[in-house]
């Protein structure tokens, strides 16, 4: 099955390997595999330990060896399974035989073999494998992308508060900011998306081939099945820390469902991660213009090339890939988001093709998140650049002399700004000389002859300050 990366039909697995190594494990078939032996192993514990004299609670020495199966799982492991596969040609059935393989040697477990996958449905499996994987995904790898991306605007927003810039709104000169500021407005943003990704509620349920727990109660029909499901579901999951592991998942019980979870929690979830990419998409194209302004300099790297024929180039590539990705990104997300929810009266299987592809959703957004962080690491800021912008756009001062008019009652104050400064280039001989001529008082004079495009930024910095 191995094959070299130069052959892969996706770049995440060719071109891209090596930098989606952490999520790899997390959201690969093999992460799967492993997620489906963790659920089946806490189930099988859990009816253990329910009271059933059919099945008597397992010895601390079985539960050590049940632990590992889950800890220790390999690759080698995850192969064994596809065998099995060939020949079931079901997944989940495959990963029930495996587990029953590793009885065969154990005279306490072999005894137990036939609570492995006992009343359950293939998507009880299922869903709670991904729930497992979606938590991983985004609390190891996801949300720390982004907050590493939220650490570096923060400190630029900070670092550049006071460094003052024109802004163009409608791609015009308007009221200036500061660099600092314009960074800040993107941290708020990705916070806010950030805080929505991480209170996502990630939902399992365990209730049988349509959600009513029908062959649970057909083998013992006074006990309560449903908070025995909720339960394995909730318990804490294992950890490498404890000694015998709590045998639980950690997730959220959901109570009510057809024969798979209904996927409303996932479709939250990829509609937030959509929705930060959809900030930073904003925020790359930004900072591309920004560069092409030539507000940024890009730090040189010994032997990069950036044109074929164009010697002279240095382009701001981390921004158009991270713009390329998170686009592919959402894309998917999208459609995960949109499809999930909808399934055929009580089960079809469209959702299953579909759900092996959360990885390669996911993989192009932690792509996109790490050449945004290699570019952000690249930039320069041109503060000669930035101030001979201002200082040859004196018509943005149009703004707070009209409105200073305005205070004190002269007429027609926009209009007479309209027709001073429009179709004409600015200069701050001319500016002060309409100032000159105000009736206002000297204070007020005295304050708009004293200011400058750089200077009239408002509270730009204290808010860039702030984050």
């Amino acid at each position: 099955m191995s094959f070299a990366s130069i052959s892969a039909l996706s770049p995440l697995d060719g071109r891209y390997a090596g930098k989606l190594a952490p999520l790899r494990p997390l959201m690969s078939e093999q992460g799967y595999m492993h997620r489906r032996v963790q659920v089946e192993v806490a189930w099988f514990v859990h009816l253990s330990d329910a009271g059933f004299p059919e099945f008597k609670p397992l010895s601390s020495g079985a539960r050590t060896y049940l632990l590992n199966l889950v800890r220790n799982f390999s690759e080698a492991d995850a192969l064994a399974i596809k065998q099995i596969e060939k020949t079931t040609n079901h997944d989940v059935k495959a990963v029930e035989y495996w587990i029953k393989s590793k009885f065969e040697s154990r005279p306490e477990l072999l005894k137990a073999t036939e609570f492995v996958h006992f009343a359950c449905t293939s998507e009880d499996i299922n869903n709670t494998s991904h729930a497992l994987q979606l938590r991983s995904a985004r609390d190891v790898v996801v949300l720390p992308g982004l907050d590493r991306l939220l650490l570096k605007l923060r400190d630029m927003a900070r670092a550049h508060a006071d460094v003052p810039m024109l802004s163009r709104t409608h791609g015009q000169t308007a009221s200036p900011t500061t660099v600092g500021k314009e960074i800040a407005n993107v941290v708020v943003r990705l916070q806010a998306a950030c805080d929505r990704i991480a209170g996502v509620r990630i939902l399992a349920k365990m209730n049988g081939a349509v959600g009513n727990y029908n062959a649970h109660l057909a083998a013992w029909p006074d006990f309560d099945w449903e908070a025995f499901s909720r339960r394995v579901v909730e318990t804490p999951e294992a950890s490498a820390e404890s000694g015998v592991a709590p045998w639980g998942l950690g997730l959220h019980f959901q109570p009510f469902s057809i024969q798979i979870e209904p996927h409303d929690y996932m479709a939250e979830l990829f509609d937030a991660v959509a929705r930060a990419n959809t900030i930073l998409i904003d925020f790359s194209r930004d900072v591309w213009g920004y560069v092409s302004l030539g507000y940024f300099k890009q730090k040189l790297r010994e032997g990069e090339v950036g044109s074929s024929t164009m010697p002279h180039k240095v382009n701001p590539i981390d921004f158009e890939n991270a713009e390329g990705n998170l686009g592919l990104a959402n894309a998917l997300l999208r459609h995960l988001s949109e499809k999930l929810p909808i399934s055929r009266w009580q089960r079809d299987l469209t959702d299953s093709t579909v759900l092996r592809n959360m990885g390669v959703a996911l993989g192009y957004a932690v792509l996109a998140y790490e050449s945004l962080s290699t570019g952000l690491g690249k930039l320069e800021l041109n503060e000669p650049a930035l101030a001979a912008d201002l200082d040859a756009s004196w018509e943005v001062l149009a703004e707070p002399i009209q409105t200073v008019m305005r205070r004190h009652g002269l007429a027609q104050p926009y209009e007479q700004l309209k027709k001073f400064t429009r179709g004409a280039p600015m200069t701050r001989e001319l500016m002060q000389g309409f100032i000159a001529g105000l009736d206002i008082p000297q204070a007020d004079r005295d304050r708009l002859l004293a200011m400058t495009p750089a200077s009239y930024t408002g509270k730009a910095a204290e808010l860039a300050r702030r984050v």
